[in-house]
Parts: C-alpha cells; structure tokens; sequence
C-alpha cells in the first residue's frame, strides 16, 4: 500500500488509511478527500431526492420511491414530536442532515483497501474515504448548527432577551449575573463542540476495527478466516451505530433549534 510500493508494517498501514489527501499548511490545510466525499454525497442527494420527488406518483409508488417516502415521514413525525416552534425550515434541515450525515457514514461500509487501492493507480498517494473521521468535517455540521441556534435565539427573543437567557438562568438575581454567564457560556459553547466530537470519535472508532481487522488478511489462513467472521459480524452492528448516529445528530439539531425558539 506505500506510495513507493513498498510493503508497509502494520503500524504504516494504519497510519496510511488515516491519513488525508491535504494541500496548503497549518491552519490552511484542505483535506481534499474529506471535501470531495462530503461534497460529492450531498450534491447526490439533493439530485436523487429532486429526482424522486419530480416522478413521484399518487398511485402505487416504485421502490425507491417508497423508501425516500418513509424516510420523509420518519423525519417529519421526528421534528413534530421534538420541535415545539413554528418553522418551515426545520423539517428539510432536518432531512438534509440525517440523509447526508448517514451518506457519509455509510462510506464506512466500502472495504477499507478498495477506494485507497485505486487512488494509488491513479498515482493518489493517500485517500480517506468516511468523512466524518475527519474532525474538520464533523465539527464544520456541528458550527453550521451552532449559527443557525445563535441566529433563532436572537430572532425569536431580540438582543436583550437572548443576553437575559444568559445572564439570568439559573438564578435569578443581579448578582449572580457573573456566574450565570459562565454557567450559560458553556453550556452553548458545549453543544457544538458535543455534536461535532460524538459523531467523529464513534466513526473514527469504527473505521479504526475495520483497519485492525483488515490487517490480519494474508497473515495465515486462520487468522483470514477469523478476519472474515471478525469483518462480517462488525459490518452488521456497524449499520446499526452509523444510522444510530445519524439520527443522533439530527434529533440533537432538532432539540436545540426548538431550545432557540422558546420565549420565555
């Protein structure tokens, strides 16, 4: 898998599959894979979901039809159970992230040497295909949501009424000001920076055993077999927490914004 063609010892393996394709320095630095990934499944859902809905029909609907349909519904009886405000915003926010943040969790799924192999015929030295183990990814989502949560909080209750949140909750008195402001501070602080840390650490995690996994290929023919046990049973439980995860953020969106629209 080396650039050189070169065998790698395992802890280059590694190394090598966490490893983005980047250009520019420092604060500069652009993870090319991680945008072009990222990029590229949102712009496919926009097209299938655009597509689906142009076509849709009122009598018996296709298959793929029937399965944009139920995520619509989920999605929708989500934000009506959870979002107490009234917004038209929300709903297709809603949807945009848990189609989009499941998309790119779902490149977990893809064999973690097939993408990177052929990068490397194309003469690509380094190509990390999930996204969300990338943490400029997953914290960029969780600023996107903070914005939109600073934005409502100010529209719905003013200036004055969203530094009132802040310095009058829990306590309500003059002088615990200072410490209500801490207290407030960090708990809007800790949104962003909670939403954008779960989903990295627990795909960074999952893409980390398939590597640990993949490297016991070609090792001997019972540790390949163990490897394939090993691969096929995390492959299912991992469906599990990449839509688990998925869903967690777009409730914990959900929850914040209707928190931003209450006017106390």
């Amino acid at each position: 898998m080396a650039a050189t063609g070169e065998e790698l010892t395992p802890q280059g393996y590694i190394q090598h599959h966490l490893t983005n394709l980047s250009v520019g320095e420092g604060f500069w630095t652009w993870h090319i894979d991680s945008l072009f990934f990222s990029v590229g499944l949102g712009v496919l859902f926009l097209w299938l979901f655009r597509s689906v809905g142009k076509k849709a029909t009122t009598g018996v609907p296709g298959k793929l039809q029937c399965f944009v349909e139920m995520i619509v519904e989920f999605v929708d009886s989500s934000v009506k159970e959870t979002f107490h405000g009234r917004n038209p915003v929300i709903a297709p926010l809603a949807l945009t992230i848990f189609v989009w943040v499941f998309m790119m969790n779902f490149m977990d799924m893809v064999p973690v040497d097939w993408i990177p192999e052929l990068a490397m015929a194309a003469g690509i030295p380094y190509m990390k295909v999930v996204p969300t183990t990338d943490l400029n990814i997953t914290f960029s989502l969780a600023l996107g949501v903070f914005v939109m949560i600073i934005y409502y909080s100010i529209k719905v209750k003013g200036v004055s009424g969203f530094v009132k949140e802040l310095t009058l909750q829990p306590f309500n008195h003059k002088a615990m000001i200072p410490v209500n402001l801490l207290l407030e501070s960090v708990t809007l602080i800790a949104k962003p920076i909670s939403l954008g840390l779960r989903l990295f650490g627990n795909l960074y995690a999952g893409e980390l055993i398939f590597i640990l996994i993949a490297l016991m290929y070609g090792a001997n023919m019972a540790l390949s077999a163990l490897g394939v046990t090993l691969q096929l049973g995390w492959l299912i439980f991992h469906i599990m927490v990449i839509t688990l995860q998925a869903f967690i953020f777009m409730m914990l969106t959900i929850v914040y914004l209707s928190m931003a629209h209450e006017d106390h």
